[in-house]
């Protein structure tokens, strides 16, 4: 069910980042996109579970997405959006000066991977937040086009190419295709789903 925008919740911050960056360095990210983050207020460190907190804003620089990712690499990832998140505000890197081009992604995390792999800020490079999907047999639901990315291209009309980064599963696969269905004609298309079957960005960065 369709949630009612609330405040948004933002975690206690701790004063330190030290495991967020050792976390992500053991991801494959660079340091010097996990600095530029730092400094740029998109990436924190929670207080009490020492959770990795990606950082969407608004026009003013307003916090108004946050997205939890556990730094624990022992079992199942803890992954979670604060309570009154938008996702019309997802986690997005900017690029260095003018760009037509936008990149989505799924997660933050394979965002920054994929910079990392690049090594350019050419682009917008937004995280949807995850993409919505059935399950391998299940009856085929409706397709909703990405919150997330919609409201990037109502803000930066100027944006002509999208490239579709999502992960090499069917869930990412699914959402692919109609992605480039939904913004054919509009937008030039461009799939670059990782070669790897089951891959996405991160892991990609990660070896």
């Amino acid at each position: 069910k369709e949630r009612k925008h609330t405040e948004l919740l933002m975690p206690e911050l701790s004063e330190t980042t030290e495991q967020v960056e050792k976390y992500l360095q053991s991801r494959g990210i660079h340091s010097v996109i996990i600095r530029y983050c730092l400094e740029h207020k998109l990436l924190f460190e929670s207080a009490d579970y020492h959770n990795a907190v990606f950082v969407g804003r608004d026009e003013s620089g307003v916090p108004r997405y946050v997205f939890l990712r556990g730094t624990c690499t022992l079992g199942k990832p803890f992954k979670c959006e604060a309570a009154g998140s938008d996702k019309r505000y997802s986690f997005c890197l900017s690029p260095e000066g003018e760009s037509r081009r936008a990149a989505i992604y799924e997660a933050a995390v394979e965002t920054l991977a994929h910079l990392t792999l690049e090594g350019r800020a050419d682009k917008y490079r937004l995280s949807l937040g995850g993409v919505c999907a059935p399950r391998e047999g299940e009856q085929r639901r409706p397709f909703k086009t990405p919150p997330a990315l919609d409201a990037l291209l109502a803000r930066k009309p100027e944006i002509q190419e999208i490239e579709i980064c999502l992960n090499n599963d069917f869930a990412g696969r699914w959402a692919a295709a109609h992605i480039e269905k939904a913004y054919q004609g509009r937008y030039r298309m461009v799939k670059s789903l990782p070669q790897r079957e089951g891959y996405d960005y991160g892991d990609l960065a990660k070896e």
